[in-house]
């Protein structure tokens, strides 16, 4: 679901560094809907860095008030949508602080690549870690590797 153009909703769940649970409307009468913050990818939890990069946004985000800015609705059928907390591009602190990536696949402001150029030069962040692995291609091997064991 899509909500409004633009929605000022309260943030009762991070589900992990790139999706959050949030409340739009007005008390008793409010949609919650799930939110996957556009043009980035955060680890899984089962990575390196994934329970950091949920708190990390869990951090900047849980029980405040948001700015919600719709873009898409995701095959999941989660609003994908960038995210204002605390007057801060949730979206972009993610990358900014290397608790995520720019998604190459969906990316189409400018900004993230460069966030991600920085963090990585600055080694903050997943980015520690010299062989990072980027989360599309941690799911990609976890699936094959699931689809290897079945055909057994």
């Amino acid at each position: 679901m899509i909500i409004g153009a633009f929605a000022l909703c309260l943030v009762v769940g991070i589900a992990d560094g790139d999706t959050l649970t949030a409340r739009c409307g007005t008390p008793g009468n409010y949609d919650q809907v799930k939110v996957r913050l556009a043009e980035i990818d955060a680890p899984e939890k089962a990575q390196p860095f994934g329970q950091r990069s949920r708190q990390h946004l869990s951090d900047l985000c849980f029980g405040t008030q948001a700015s919600i800015q719709p873009t898409d609705t995701d095959r999941y059928g989660r609003t994908v949508a960038r995210v204002i907390c605390r007057g801060q591009d949730a979206n972009a602190e993610q990358v900014r602080a290397g608790m995520a990536w720019a998604y190459d696949r969906y990316v189409t402001d400018p900004i993230f690549p460069q966030l991600q150029r920085q963090a990585r030069a600055k080694r903050v962040g997943l980015w520690q870690n010299s062989d990072a692995v980027a989360p599309w291609l941690f799911r990609r091997e976890r699936h094959s590797s699931a689809e290897k064991v079945f055909a057994r």
